[in-house]
């Protein structure tokens, strides 16, 4: 999916001779506006990096670590926002350049993208939960569309395709919990790398459950919804209401094998499916496409690091931990990704027999409320087409939908 604007389309880009140097390359112009507040230095910096972008696309690799060499000797992710976002998308090169040269010597199986993400990496995410209100809305806006849904139900089964430390589920326990009508059972099929992560994240849940009086149920799978051989270990039971949260982002692989991904989920007639996407493209690993979206997530990522600069300063470790734990490699993902054929998945769902649910009504009032309460300025939140997108001043970030299967299936 493209990045898109939360206010219609990209401008027409009016002086860019500086920062373009691919007839096809068009890098739309506010993405460029912190980059002019720090002077002609940084505009160099990115005409370097979108140079060097085009030399990988080409396999001109020789001329791309020339330029790479130049750019490490210039810019630093301890600057400016601008030159942060350089430094790494420049890393992330320098690390495409080098699996080029080593996929002689080695299968494309050995040049994956970044192993399964580590408790750094969560407690990362848990800092990154605090500097941004991005996490804080795809919790906030998926436990309020799953409670809408579960209105007069009584046993639930949510099957959470990336649990992670479960810190989205607290929360939702709490708004049932205030309920008139009592919960029957409400148990979490969760879905993570590690059996220690799964087995921790169960502990926490469900203590925090037994804290408020609610009949809880935990039960992990290592692995990928896509790559499970027995989809029966999902079934529903009687009278059980069941949700799937479908939390999408770039550290790392979330779903295996898409088709089959798509063809359980179906399979589960679930009352309900909330995803949350970053509005971003993944690179497919392929030349002809290679430029587009590196430009894309460069317009993107300026936007986040932008984000963080703006209320943090230079020196901040927490924003230095987020940028090179968190933002890095998902870059590094995006630049050097290997993975093929990337699914749209709201298309694909419709395609598979689902309808969208809007998130108008009292989703959108209560994200409206949770944006407004936060300290952070310079985010929006647009609802549009029964989805809600955040955003960063004019760029869409985040975008939250929810579905439903078609009555007639």
């Amino acid at each position: 999916m493209a990045a898109k604007r939360v206010h219609g389309d990209y401008p027409s880009p009016t002086d860019l001779s500086t920062v373009k140097r691919h007839k096809d390359l068009e890098f739309p112009e506010d993405t460029t506006t912190a980059l002019e507040d720090d002077g002609a230095a940084a505009i160099n910096l990115l005409s370097l990096l979108l140079q060097c972008a085009e030399y990988v696309a080409t396999d001109h690799l020789r001329e791309a670590s020339i330029l790479l060499s130049e750019i490490s000797e210039t810019c630093s992710p301890f600057g400016s926002s601008p030159e942060r976002v350089v430094a790494y998308f420049a890393q992330a090169l320098q690390a495409r350049v080098i699996s080029t040269y080593l996929s002689g010597a080695c299968s494309c199986s050995q040049l994956s993208e970044s192993p399964i993400p580590s408790q750094k990496i969560f407690a990362a995410l848990q800092t990154f939960n605090s500097l941004s209100p991005l996490i804080k809305f795809s919790h906030f806006t998926a436990n309020q569309a799953i409670f809408q849904a579960l209105d007069g139900e009584d046993s639930v089964h949510i099957i959470d395709l990336d649990v992670m430390q479960g810190l989205q589920w607290p929360g939702l326990f709490h708004i049932l919990a205030s309920r008139p009508r009592k919960l029957r059972s409400i148990r979490i099929t969760g879905f993570g790398p590690s059996s220690d992560v799964l087995a921790s994240t169960g502990r926490r849940l469900a203590d925090f459950a037994a804290s408020l009086s609610l009949p809880f149920e935990f039960r992990p799978i290592v692995g990928k919804i896509g790559n499970v051989t027995d989809p029966s270990r999902l079934g529903r039971r009687p009278g059980e209401a069941v949700v799937v949260h479908w939390m999408q982002h770039r550290l790392y692989d979330v779903t295996g094998n898409g088709i089959d991904a798509l063809e359980i989920v179906r399979r589960l007639r679930p009352n309900l499916i909330t995803m949350v996407e970053q509005e971003l493209s993944y690179d497919d690993g392929g030349g002809g496409c290679f430029l587009g979206r590196f430009v894309e997530a460069l317009h993107y990522y300026s936007a986040l690091f932008d984000a963080l600069g703006d209320g943090l300063g230079e020196e901040s470790g927490e924003r230095f931990t987020v940028e090179q734990i968190v933002l890095a490699t998902e870059i590094r993902n995006i630049v050097g990704g290997k993975r093929r054929g990337v699914m749209r998945w709201k298309e694909e769902l419709s395609r598979v027999g689902f309808r969208p649910v809007s998130l108008r009504g009292n989703p959108a009032t209560q994200a409206g409320l949770l944006l407004g309460m936060l300290p952070w300025n310079g985010y929006t939140l647009v609802e549009e087409n029964g989805t809600l997108r955040l955003g960063w001043k004019d760029l869409s970030l985040l975008t939250a939908s929810a579905w439903q299967s078609q009555p007639s299936d």
